[in-house]
């Protein structure tokens, strides 16, 4: 079977995500360990007890990287391997360490400064995000063009588009949006305009980082947010998640690309079921399975062998 393994992106992250892991699995309780070393937190702490900081960017980022493959680690141990790999945003980083070319430590020391400069790079209240429900991208691409510093931030899939930018231009289109039929225009609660040129000074900054990281040969192809493309060497990941904190996330292409290399089924690797919303949308025919708990494990290949008939 061609499996994909795709990752969220920040937003789904809850306190006791991969809570059961870390009760039951000795290899979790290492990962957890692991990751507090290579991110200066707690991470214990702040995956497990009741806290406001892991809905804080640069704590929410390292912590779900620190969930998700803690999972992927799980997953594979049943014996089970990605065909493809691809993640939302954030889920990028579990991408290609899941693919081979990042160890777990570098992903979550990584994403721990991401978040860092992806909160910083623009003071807060001069960006914003919003969703727009129910109107095709390049009617949304021409009307906030009229507007400075306005860009698209996410394809998630068909009928839902994210922008991105200074706070005063994203505010002047709302209303547009949905005057021209938007369904639906919902400001978002973010602390920065993320995947928007404002960022680039922290995609520069995050470059410097990388340029210090191993990068290994990749085991698995993963798919690219910046270019929705297939990467089959590590020669250009540095510059990939430099440009992607700065550069619309091209989730939608991503998921047709994967019904073009004939992906038989994707595992949503993480908590919440976003991905799955998205795959419905745009490639209904591949079946999705969420693995977000040790439950879920247990009945993995089970599933798995049902959609292999």
């Amino acid at each position: 079977m061609k499996i994909a393994f795709t990752y969220p992106g920040q937003g789904v992250q809850k306190v006791g995500m991969t809570k059961d892991f870390f009760d039951k699995e000795s290899f979790a309780r290492d990962m957890v360990r692991s990751a507090s070393e290579s991110s200066g937190l707690d991470m214990a702490k702040l995956l497990y007890e009741e806290n406001e900081d892991i809905n804080i960017t640069e704590f929410t980022q390292p912590a779900l990287v620190t969930a998700c493959l803690i999972i992927t680690k799980a997953i594979k141990d049943l014996g089970i391997e990605p065909y493809v790999t691809a993640g939302l945003s954030l889920g990028e980083y579990c991408a290609i360490a899941s693919a081979g070319a990042m160890t777990f430590e570098d992903a979550v020391r990584l994403t721990r400064i991401r978040g860092k400069l992806m909160s910083s790079t623009v003071p807060a209240g001069q960006g914003a995000m919003a969703a727009v429900i129910g109107l095709e991208p390049d009617v949304i691409e021409k009307i906030i063009a009229a507007e400075d510093q306005v860009t698209m931030a996410n394809f998630n899939c068909p009928g839902q588009t994210v922008i991105t930018g200074a706070t005063e231009g994203v505010t002047a289109v709302l209303d547009k949006l949905r005057e021209a039929g938007a369904r639906k225009v919902v400001p978002l609660n973010v602390s920065g305009p993320f995947h928007s040129p404002m960022l680039k000074p922290a995609g520069e900054k995050l470059r410097a980082e990388l340029d210090k990281t191993e990068i290994t040969d990749l085991k698995v192809p993963y798919i690219a947010n910046a270019t929705a493309e297939v990467v089959d060497s590590s020669d250009r990941i540095r510059e990939l998640l430099e440009i992607q904190v700065s550069s619309p996330v091209k989730w939608e292409q991503t998921l047709l690309k994967m019904a073009d290399l004939g992906v038989d089924v994707i595992l949503e690797i993480g908590p919440g079921k976003t991905i799955a919303g998205f795959v419905k949308k745009t490639i209904p025919e591949v079946p999705v399975i969420n693995v977000s708990t040790t439950e879920d494990i247990e009945q993995l290949t089970a599933k798995l062998n049902a959609i292999k008939g």
